[in-house]
């Protein structure tokens, strides 16, 4: 089979050959000039379909929200570098801007926190929903429960007011869900969020207060869980992603589409790779702390160590993420003054590998769960929770996906193809002849 791309003036199409049959199709691109295939039409002019495993090679919708380009370590929601809004800017005006694709207005974000602010509270038959599950069960099995419960409450026709009033309430109740969700598992009474704190400070004080003590929320440590969320707001079309606009392509409402994602990124493969940096960190710590002896290891392919927190299926290269929380771990290290064996070792990870043969032919180079779970637990948050954490700053990109989805004319409900492998056709044989 060949592949011939053409450009004549502003039309381009690629042309596929197979068995003496061609076809030609029209090849789309990007604002930064990525290019596809448009093959919608392939299997019904030539009977053939594409066989992709893990869609690494297919696009499966156009979107404004979020560019990634991994060979140069590069990414931006809706155009704005992820340096500049880490530095500068709120999760809460991230989520704006993923949310309605510009920065807000004073007013506009003025308006938004308090609509925000005003929906943290968990109606109280929700609030009871806990009290049915396990106190030994895993927190994002709770939190994509409690969320899909959420549909059960607000029930509503869905108009613009209805779906925007989803999405307020998503966001102003994740972090009481998720807070809930690690006081259920530690048996401690729930603390209910207060309106004077920010969105970051609110939720550590639900996490780590008790009915007798406020939680004394340092700015510093507040501005780091703030950072994280805003790192992973968004992705691009990612596991747990896609997982929501896929649900969501069945017209499924909101809160559905949402715990689907949440159940996604459950998986150690997706949501869970900060936590097998931490295991991967005591481990060598466990074992005298020699960088160098585990590298080598990692390195043999006789060996199952695998070096966790490098390397990504798309950044080719540095991760934006890991670098700015680099610093922010030293901070957050700096305030808490905890001298930390596993930064310690992670640094010399991080030094050791940059600087070899292999890691850079490779192109393994650490990526941002590499760093955040060094965070987590210097914040005290349990390596359960981390996960957790991830779906409260994942929160406003799978929305603004699921939004794009709904209004995008070209969206059908999801329907991959597969490559049939097994039996052909046989004949049904009575059990007596069988065997």
């Amino acid at each position: 089979m060949s592949t011939q791309t053409m450009k004549e003036g502003t039309t381009s199409s690629a042309t596929i050959t197979c068995d003496g049959t061609s076809v030609t199709l029209p090849v789309v691109r990007g604002s930064e000039g990525e290019t596809g295939i448009v093959i919608e039409q392939l299997r019904a002019k030539t009977g053939m379909i594409t066989l992709d495993p893990g869609f690494g090679n297919s696009g499966a919708c156009r979107s404004a929200i979020t560019f990634i380009d991994g060979e140069k370590g590069i990414l931006r929601y809706r155009g704005y570098p992820i340096e500049e809004l880490a530095e500068k800017s709120s999760f809460l005006e991230v989520s704006w801007l993923l949310l309605f694709g510009e920065l807000p207005t004073r007013a506009q974000l003025d308006g938004f926190t308090a609509e925000i602010t005003r929906h943290t509270l968990l109606h109280e038959n929700l609030r009871r929903f806990f009290d049915a599950l396990p106190t030994d069960a895993h927190p994002m099995p709770v939190c994509a429960a409690a969320v899909a419960a959420l549909a059960t409450f607000y029930q509503d026709p869905e108009t613009d007011q209805t779906q925007h009033d989803a999405v307020i309430r998503l966001l102003a109740k994740m972090p009481t869900l998720a807070a809930y969700s690690y006081k259920h598992s530690t048996g401690q009474p729930f603390i209910y969020p207060k309106n004077r704190l920010d969105y970051s400070s609110n939720f550590l004080n639900m996490m780590f207060a008790t009915p007798a003590e406020d939680y004394a929320v340092d700015p510093v440590l507040a501005r780091a869980v703030e950072l994280l969320l805003i790192l992973h707001a968004d992705h691009e079309q990612n596991c747990s992603t896609s997982t929501v606009r896929v649900v969501g392509s069945s017209r499924a409402n909101l809160f559905a589409s949402v715990s689907a994602g949440i159940s996604a990124l459950w998986g150690p493969l997706h949501g869970g790779a900060n936590q097998q940096v931490i295991e991967m960190l005591e481990h060598i710590e466990a074992e005298g702390g020699d960088a160098q002896k585990f590298v080598d290891r990692a390195k043999d392919k006789k060996d199952n160590s695998r070096l966790m927190g490098f390397g990504h299926r798309v950044y080719k290269n540095y991760d934006p993420r890991a670098a700015i929380l680099k610093k922010s771990c030293n901070e957050v290290l700096a305030k808490l003054g905890i001298r930390s064996r596993k930064l310690e070792i992670a640094m010399q990870l991080e030094g050791i590998a940059l600087k070899d043969d292999y890691f850079i032919s490779h192109k393994l180079y650490p990526n941002v769960d590499f760093y955040s779970g060094i965070i987590y637990q210097a914040l005290g948050v349990p390596v359960n929770m981390f996960t957790v954490m991830f779906a409260i700053g994942r929160m406003p990109g799978w929305i603004a996906q699921w939004l794009e989805m709904r209004k995008d004319p070209e969206t059908r409900i999801a329907r991959p193809r597969q490559i049939y492998t097994g039996a052909t056709n046989r004949a049904y044989l009575p059990i007596e002849k069988r065997g």
